[in-house]
């Protein structure tokens, strides 16, 4: 009598506490082993049997010393697009898994479909799956792109086992994946897009991307932060982490790799939406400067590092007075928290005194500017358009402005001064520190934005401060900003801000000394 065969051990779901690693056979707000609350995700738990006394088992594969490891089918396969290589290193890696995150129709399935069907045209076998779209839909963009190669395969399914069904048919060399959040594994009773659905389905389509070699790209979406929705995990498990975003007010989009372990990450790719499709923008700083007007006040150039490529951007603000208790402070392209520094410095180190303004400050043409090498072209973007000052047209400013006021060196200064060179700038504005030229650019040498400001000869304005009704509580020289009472003036002056009078200028020969005294005294 012949035994029957051992069932299959078949996984049940169970919710497991992010904190502690209880699990819990039903959901509930609160973990009841730590308390910790809303911690509790459904996960597929596979019971590995009892044999007991099971030891050791023989690997499928050996352990082998690193230099032997081959290289051969490992190699990264070019995608046909120059600004997507620059941001991979050269190309998709074979067995490699991308997530691509970006904003709802900031042009990810776009940039996909083209990069499929230019690889397919050049013999390459591609898969894309839609979880979105229909494949009528899939097939109506890629005729406007012009993308119709036969090597290119399109499937419309969200289950998981027919997305591997798909692969053992067209056995495809790249997949991508639209979207991951779409993807519904039937052993899970949670809804797609919930993080037990996410986790499970990229783990399986990693495990088989590793035992192919196969290049997958999954397509993630993305929260209200600009973070990627989803366990964090799946960042975690993938080989490459992809940004791609962009003002959807402008045509430009930048592709970033947050994460890659093939190569580096600081690597930019710039492409143009036109109605043929994302075109790449091979010489990006002609672009940013292409609609620059001279001769505005609150404008001026700075050049940014993404990566080993150099790229000039406009720099721009906009200062005017208000009567709200609580001035504006807009940044666009610009980090706030910078913004707020960048004022204190002016009003403490180079006495622009800004308190009672709007100040307006954004780096053109949908760029944002992250590094600190940016700061003392806006420190004098602003200080430029407080006094209505236009500074010169072909002025480029580059360095990071410290709390002292002082102006600090930054990375690869010769790189950004060569390109500015290129483009026909004359004058940079650099770090004290900073000793080699490009040929035909004259380096004006500061040690702090004071000094800065001084050698744009930029005039600095004194503005009246407001007025209030309160009696004569400050009385004499001390009557501070209340501007009717005994001994108090009609208005008080930022050069001067505790009622004293006689400062009308804020600088220079006509700078009052006895405003300079006061502000140094510590009442």
């Amino acid at each position: 009598m012949t035994k029957a065969a051992p069932k299959a051990l078949r996984g049940r779901t169970v919710f497991r506490c992010g904190e502690c690693g209880a699990s819990a056979p039903k959901w509930g707000g609160r973990c009841t082993s730590c308390g910790a609350w809303n911690t509790l995700v459904e996960e597929l738990d596979v019971p590995m049997g009892n044999q007991p006394g099971q030891g050791a088992v023989r690997p499928a594969e050996p352990a082998v010393p690193i230099g032997e490891v081959s290289l051969d089918s490992w190699e990264a396969r070019s995608t046909g697009d120059a600004e997507v290589d620059r941001v991979l290193g050269g190309g998709l890696v074979p067995g490699s898994v991308t997530v691509l995150g970006g904003e709802p129709g900031i042009g990810k399935s776009t940039l996909l479909l083209q990069l499929l069907a230019s690889m397919a045209g050049r013999g390459v076998r591609t898969l894309l799956v839609s979880g979105e779209e229909s494949l009528q839909q899939v097939r109506l963009r890629a005729e406007r792109l012009g993308a119709l190669p036969a090597e290119l395969w399109l499937a419309a399914t969200t289950m998981l086992p027919e997305v591997l069904g798909h692969l053992d048919d067209v056995a495809p060399a790249v997949v991508v994946i639209d979207s991951i959040q779409t993807m519904v594994d039937p052993q899970l009773s949670s809804a797609p897009g919930s993080v037990a659905q996410v986790r499970e389905c990229a783990h399986s389509l990693v495990r088989v991307a590793k035992d192919r070699g196969i290049s997958v790209i999954l397509v993630g979406h993305v929260t209200k932060e600009g973070s990627l929705a989803g366990p964090r995990v799946l960042e975690h498990i993938v080989d490459t982490v992809l940004s791609f975003d962009g003002d959807r007010h402008h045509a430009l989009r930048l592709l970033r790799a947050v994460k890659h372990r093939f190569g580096a990450t600081g690597e930019l790719g710039l492409f143009e939406m036109v109605e043929e499709g994302l075109v790449g923008v091979a010489d990006p700083s002609t672009r940013f400067l292409g609609d620059r007007r001279g001769g505005v006040a609150g404008s001026l150039v700075t050049c940014a590092m993404e990566g080993a490529r150099p790229l000039l951007v406009e720099t721009q603000a906009l200062v005017t007075e208000t009567n709200m208790a609580m001035p504006r402070r807009s940044a666009q392209g610009v980090d706030a928290g910078r913004l707020a520094l960048l004022l204190a410095v002016l009003d403490q180190h180079a006495r622009i005194r800004l308190s009672m303004c709007d100040v307006f400050a954004s780096a053109a043409g949908g760029v944002r500017l992250t590094e600190p090498a940016a700061d003392l072209a806006v420190a004098l973007a602003i200080a430029s358009a407080s006094a209505g000052a236009p500074i010169d047209a072909t002025t480029i400013a580059v360095g990071e402005i410290g709390l002292g006021g002082e102006i600090r060196s930054v990375a690869h200064i010769a790189r950004r001064l060569q390109e500015a060179a290129r483009l026909g700038f004359t004058t940079a504005v650099v770090p004290a520190s900073i000793a080699d030229a490009p040929s035909g650019m004259r380096l004006v040498r500061v040690g702090d934005i004071d000094a800065a400001v001084r050698a744009l000869k930029i005039p600095v304005i004194t503005r009246k401060a407001r007025t209030n009704s309160g009696g004569g509580a400050g009385g004499g020289g001390g009557g501070g900003r209340t501007g009717n009472g005994p001994g108090g003036g009609d208005e008080s002056f930022y050069s001067a801000p505790w009622g004293r009078s006689g400062a009308t200028s804020s600088r220079g020969d006509n700078y009052d000394e006895f405003a300079d005294a006061a502000e140094r005294e510590d009442f």
